[in-house]
């Protein structure tokens, strides 16, 4: 089952959608912005896309730079921003099995499909 950790109003995340429907795979949607991860969730999210919390970060949300920026903030506080403030997220994000990739470029998404279609 893929997972795609989606913001329908991001084009990316919808270019990402088309895709994995496009491979016929079966795929569940989780509207990130509606439901948020916590902070154990956006962990093994982040093991799994074997990433740093800084890295799934969009510091170029106005949120980030009026709440965040110029400080210096540790992993635990990164994530606490993030499960307090999904769109602080970068998306979107697609997960099969114990592997997940970022759809940032979508066509990444792809390759990713057929090297994990035995997850």
């Amino acid at each position: 089952m893929i997972t795609i950790y989606h913001n329908p109003r991001c084009r990316k995340s919808r270019e990402t959608l088309a895709i994995i429907q496009e491979s016929g795979e079966d795929f569940q949607i989780v509207e990130y912005l509606k439901t948020p991860l916590n902070q154990k969730e956006l962990k093994a999210l982040l093991h799994k896309l074997k990433m740093q919390p800084d890295e799934l970060l969009r510091k170029g949300e106005s949120l980030w730079k009026e709440k965040f920026k110029g400080k210096t903030l540790g992993e635990d506080q990164i994530l606490t921003a993030m499960a307090e403030h999904p769109k602080l997220m970068e998306r979107p994000v697609v997960v099969k099995g114990q592997s997940a990739i970022l759809g940032r470029p979508p066509e990444n998404v792809r390759g990713f499909l057929e090297h994990a279609h035995g997850n």
